[in-house]
């Protein structure tokens, strides 16, 4: 990807302006058949080409993500739908869901543990969707994992990243044994600077598997309070936190454009790092989020809020 040479300016001060275009770029973004179904055009919306991940929330009916799918890969895009192992009962569900999405044209997936604390079957992980071979065997070619820089107290309830860090240890075994197309794909964070603690801790462990950067879209701040409270979003919460102390920013919108200067610069001062895109959960609404990304893409800049 080429970046803008001029990718930030003197530090952080207010106001000062970043040249993230092509940073932000190239982004993907995660619906819901409930949202996407208040989208009446997505072609006037999204890029061409733009990667949208559909997520699955229990007890979401899998005609309404196939649905959903097969809408939106009629119109050209690719699509990722999630599948979350722990509401999977068994194989045989597994490969149905698999098969109705390849039948739509489908053939990329997000795979994930899911939001569910106790299995409605037997499978429990990503590891174990992806040792059922079935995606393999049904030409599902590009696979995503969930990544979090900032720990996962689900995983790892004593607040250390052992049991994530050995995951994604498994995963890149997974990368280098078959010929699947894989990256990570994150939770949102409010800060990069965990994010790209986290990038590079990973590479210096021996991952190479690139990493798509989660962002929150422009949101109402309780909103994104809400949804990070509720997602396990970790210390960079202290964003938002310090933000509803100021009352001339509490009643304005959130917009990511401090974390997105910031990872845009590292990125430009780093090539070779890990992270490669931006991920958006359009939190505030998903016209939100497409107008403010392909704003950013269209001038090439975004102005520092802080």
């Amino acid at each position: 990807m080429a970046f803008f040479k001029q990718a930030a300016t003197e530090g952080s001060s207010a106001g000062s302006e970043v040249l993230t275009g092509a940073f932000v770029e190239g982004y993907s973004i995660e619906v819901m058949p409930r949202t996407a179904a208040k989208i009446d055009d997505f072609k006037a919306l999204l890029p061409t080409g733009t990667r949208v991940y559909i997520a699955h929330i229990e007890g979401t009916p899998i005609e309404e993500m196939v649905e959903t799918a097969a809408r939106l890969a009629g119109d050209g895009f690719p699509v990722m739908p999630h599948f979350p192992a722990r509401i999977i009962r068994d194989g045989a569900m597994l490969e149905d869901w698999i098969l109705r999405y390849r039948d739509v044209g489908v053939s990329q997936a997000l795979l994930l543990a899911g939001g569910v604390t106790k299995p409605h079957g037997e499978l429990a992980s990503s590891m174990d969707l992806m040792e059922s071979g079935l995606f393999d065997k049904h030409g599902f070619k590009r696979l995503h994992v969930a990544g979090h820089p900032e720990g996962n107290k689900d995983i790892d309830a004593d607040g250390s990243s052992r049991q994530v860090d050995a995951a994604l240890q498994w995963k890149q075994a997974f990368s280098e044994r078959t010929d699947a197309a894989m990256a990570i794909a994150t939770q949102f964070a409010f800060e990069a600077q965990p994010v790209i603690a986290w990038a590079e801790r990973l590479k210096a462990a021996g991952i190479s598997l690139p990493i798509h950067v989660g962002i929150a879209g422009p949101a109402k701040l309780q909103t994104l309070i809400k949804f990070a409270m509720a997602c396990g979003v970790g210390p960079s919460i202290r964003v938002l936190q310090r933000r509803a102390m100021d009352i001339r920013k509490l009643v304005m919108p959130y917009e990511p454009a401090d974390v997105l200067a910031d990872l845009a610069a590292y990125k430009e001062q780093n090539p070779g790092s890990l992270i490669e895109q931006v991920h958006f959960f359009p939190l505030g609404g998903i016209k939100a989020s497409t107008d403010w990304a392909n704003e950013t893409v269209r001038t090439g800049a975004l102005r520092r809020t802080a």
